[in-house]
Formats: structure tokens, C-alpha cells, sequence
């Protein structure tokens, strides 16, 4: 029993490629110490991770970038319904690279807010 009650938090990140914001979050997320953190994607860019069942088990929580009405959310739920009160959504648009500052300062904003 202590070690679930000492463990730490479980984050996974999801976005369409797993290419730019969830790998920055992730990053963002891992230079804490606070959590465990991992991310993925629905159509992942070749060699990135691909959603899949055990990734949503795995995570305490799920931050979804989403898109247009809610579509991240959406398809999470119908992979994994019972992954509803898991899933946050961050609101960031797919329009960043990677290494964007303003993709940065987005993410830490709307991170700040949930975790």
C-alpha cells in the first residue's frame, strides 16, 4: 500500500502527432520531479508514440491538446469510455512548432492551472 500512496502522479499527454505539444509538455512536466509523465498520439509522426489501451490505464491523468469541438476528448472516449474523468482539456491549438516560446508559455500557463 505505501507505494501507491507514495508514488507519483501518472500524466500522459496526447495530441494528433505526438510531434510538438505533447512531447513539450512532457518535457515541461518531467524537468519538475513531480511526476511520472509520458506522452502520445492519436496518428503519430513515424517513430512517436501511438495512443493505445495500456498508455490510458497507465496514466492517473490524461491532458489532451485537442482540436476543433472537443475531437482529442471525443476520440479518447470512445477508445476508453470509462477514461472520462481522467481526461483535461488544455485548449492548445495545433498551430506551434516544437521549439515555438509561445507554444512554452502556453503550455506552463495552461498546466499551471490543472496541475
Amino acid at each position: 500500500m505505501d507505494k501507491l500512496v507514495n508514488r507519483k502522479t501518472r500524466l500522459l499527454f496526447v495530441c494528433t502527432s505526438n510531434l510538438d505539444r505533447s512531447p513539450l509538455a512532457e518535457e515541461i512536466c518531467m524537468r519538475t520531479g513531480k511526476y511520472e509523465v509520458k506522452s502520445a498520439g492519436f496518428q503519430p509522426a513515424i517513430g512517436k508514440q501511438k495512443l493505445n489501451l495500456a498508455l490510458i490505464q497507465w496514466a492517473d491523468q490524461i491532458l489532451v491538446m485537442n482540436e476543433l469541438r472537443e475531437r482529442h476528448k471525443t476520440t479518447l472516449l470512445d477508445i476508453y469510455p470509462d477514461s472520462e474523468r481522467k481526461i483535461v482539456v488544455l485548449d492548445v491549438p495545433n498551430t506551434y512548432c516544437r521549439n515555438d516560446p509561445e507554444l512554452k508559455k502556453l503550455l506552463k500557463a495552461r498546466l499551471a492551472a490543472y496541475l
